[in-house]
């Protein structure tokens, strides 16, 4: 019976270490993709128009009230259905994209809204126009405040790449499965997918952490430019 199995060597290793590559892929896409249209939703939320408030509102109440893998379904077979033939990453890369735009539109519109009404206050008064207060004023302090929660969103994002085997998407923790029934070694196996993850996310943590030092030594380097908006402010009334 055992010669039925192989055994589990340096050669599955790097069959699960080219699938970690493949679920990098996979985050990646789903970052990129869901930041360009994150940032479109969180400047929706933001506008002063309300039907572009209340789309954008719909959008992000929808996607977070359904289950990644329902969107992974719907994506795989939506398409499908409507007669084109894809490949599982296109399909993974959209579901991916449609919910992580749905979480950091709402992550960065919290961090713009955490700046100071003062702050918007002081541009006005130096006579800034939105475009203008939005990049010299408010998106410089806005970022520092959503570093933190767009990679420990981004860290989950990795981990949920796991679903995406559902579709036939061979990632990480699918390729784990095909290594653990040729080798019957699940602990061994698991084991080693495990300290996969680990790495992955412990490299994105400390980025994270060297990035957000880095844009609080910029903040406090900075701190009294940033003030003098609001200190003219004052002074104008």
């Amino acid at each position: 019976m055992s010669g039925m199995f192989q055994t589990f060597s340096w050669h599955h290793v790097g069959f699960l270490a080219q699938a970690g590559l493949w679920t990098l892929l996979l985050s990646t896409v789903a970052l990129f993709g869901g930041a360009i249209f994150g940032a479109l939703l969180m400047l929706a939320r933001i506008s002063i128009f309300p039907a572009l408030r209340g789309a954008a509102a719909a959008y992000i109440y929808v996607v977070q009230g359904i289950p990644l893998l329902v969107l992974l379904f719907i994506a795989y077979f939506g398409v499908a259905f409507a007669g084109f033939d894809v490949p599982p990453l296109v399909s993974a890369g959209v579901a991916f994209t449609l919910y992580a735009a749905a979480f950091l539109g709402e992550i960065w519109r919290g961090s713009i809204e955490s700046v100071g009404k003062g702050q918007w206050e002081g541009a006005a008064a130096l006579g800034l126009d939105w475009p203008g207060t939005m990049r010299h004023v408010v998106v410089p302090q806005a970022i520092r405040a959503a570093i933190p929660p767009t990679v420990g969103f981004f860290v989950q994002l990795v981990k949920n790449t796991a679903l995406s085997s559902v579709i036939g998407f061979v990632e990480l923790t699918r390729a784990g499965q095909i290594v653990a029934n040729a080798t019957f070694q699940p602990l061994s196996v698991y084991l080693t997918v495990g300290a996969m993850y680990f790495v992955i996310c412990s490299c994105l943590s400390y980025l994270s952490r060297r990035l957000d030092e880095r844009m609080r030594g910029q903040g406090t380097r900075a701190k009294a430019a940033t003030a003098q908006p609001a200190a003219l402010a004052a002074a104008i009334q």
